[in-house]
């Protein structure tokens, strides 16, 4: 589930009530909360006694938020989220039984509660940083981020994607004013695609026409890899739009060219083995993007879950410079598939860039590391991982004469 408003700034579209997220779960756990979003509205609660909930996990972003209000991240059963960015709370945020947290530009009134790891970056209002116990790690500004485009709608009912543009060392919201820098691309540069009639091939013609692409909500079943060539191209999903490769090939990869933004996308690994879901360049990458770096923002992948499947990597990182700003990868340890035999995977992430940029990495049950970073000078801000669960031997997880494997390699 997507929510967006379409203005400029959040306050171009005003809620008043809740845009939220609540469990029926029993004992309001919410460690299956997962695949959903909100962004780019003012919310106004109803009652001010009472705090809006966003009681989420993983790859459920809550960006470009304005809360005139409290906001809290659980419902005080399991939790084990969370990602908030260029956002401002004016009330309290925080969280009571939740593990973790992280917040990139945001402006809080006050930041209360929290138990195994909050992580703030380039925020304010934010609780004094605190170690070992219930630690709490503030980072004054953010090193370098380009935001994550987004739809609007005119006056005149005219769509465009508004692409901000990269900024560095920043501190709060990007789009106090209203005048933050960008360019608003039109709708008609867009191919917008459908699920029930397009493939890999359509799409892969689109782009070459020098085409952005917009991926309306469906599953993408692909019969060709998706190759994004051009510099500064767009692919845009709408409400999480997923591929998934049939052919055992990757679902996207990219030439090693500046600019290229990725976004509300999710990948399932197809029943044939890919050697990676997404790849960003080629192993043989060289150039310096330091001043257009290629971005991802909510990439999620999967191998398992929704459906049986398989891939070597899921994120496969070879460029220079590129900017992850929020994933999760998933070998999946329930649902369709959730084997030790089925759903094999070795690796979540693999980086072989140098100066690549991690805002919020959630990267869990793969079978070898969960990341390999190969690259130099990388800077990854907060990190959520668990390794399998489902290792049926000791033989079956070793590294070379070692036992077991790092989460972090």
């Amino acid at each position: 589930v997507q929510a967006a408003g379409l203005g400029q700034v959040p306050g171009d579209v005003r809620i008043n009530g809740a845009v939220q997220s609540i469990s029926s779960t029993t004992e309001n756990k919410v460690t299956i909360m997962f695949w959903r979003s909100a962004e780019n509205f003012s919310v106004s609660p109803r009652d001010a006694s009472k705090p809006i909930y966003w009681a989420v996990s993983q790859a459920a972003p809550y960006r470009r938020m304005h809360i005139r209000g409290d906001l809290q991240f659980d419902l005080g059963g399991w939790a084990s989220g969370g990602f908030l960015a260029n956002s401002i709370v004016e009330g309290t945020a925080g969280l009571t039984s939740g593990q973790q947290w992280f917040c990139r530009n945001v402006e809080l009134g006050e930041w209360i509660g929290g138990n195994w790891n909050r992580t703030f970056v380039g925020s304010s209002g934010t609780p004094a940083e605190t170690w070992p116990h219930a630690p709490t790690t503030i980072v004054d500004s953010t090193p370098v981020i380009r935001d994550k485009p987004f739809l609007v709608i005119d006056d005149a009912g005219e769509f465009s994607v508004f692409v901000p543009s990269l900024v560095k060392t920043t501190h709060g919201v990007s789009w106090r004013g209203g005048n933050e820098a960008g360019m608003r691309i039109p709708i008609s540069d867009f191919y917008i695609a459908f699920a029930e009639k397009d493939s890999g091939k359509s799409i892969n013609s689109a782009l070459a026409a020098g085409k952005h692409l917009l991926l309306t909500p469906g599953i993408y079943s692909l019969d060709q890899t998706i190759r994004i060539r051009r510099p500064g191209t767009v692919v845009m999903g709408m409400g999480l739009a997923t591929l998934l490769p049939e052919t055992g090939k990757a679902a996207i990869v990219t030439d090693d060219v500046p600019g290229i933004t990725i976004s509300s996308l999710m990948v399932d690994a197809g029943l044939q083995n890919s050697p990676a879901l997404i790849q960003i360049g080629d192993i043989d990458s060289r150039m310096d993007h330091s001043e257009n770096p290629t971005t991802l923002h909510d990439v999620f992948c999967r191998v398992g879950g929704a459906v049986p499947g398989r891939a070597d990597a899921c994120l496969v990182v070879n460029s220079n410079n590129v900017i992850i700003d929020h994933a999760w990868l998933w070998r999946a340890d329930h649902g369709a598939g959730a084997e030790w035999t089925v759903n094999r995977s070795k690796n979540g992430l693999v980086v072989n860039g140098d100066d690549v940029t991690i805002y919020g990495l959630f990267n869990e049950h793969f079978q070898e590391y969960q990341t390999v970073w190969n690259g130099e000078r990388g800077c990854l801000y907060f990190y959520q991982s668990e390794i399998p669960y489902d290792v049926p031997s000791h033989e079956a997880w070793r590294s070379k004469s070692r036992e077991g494997y790092a989460s972090y390699k």
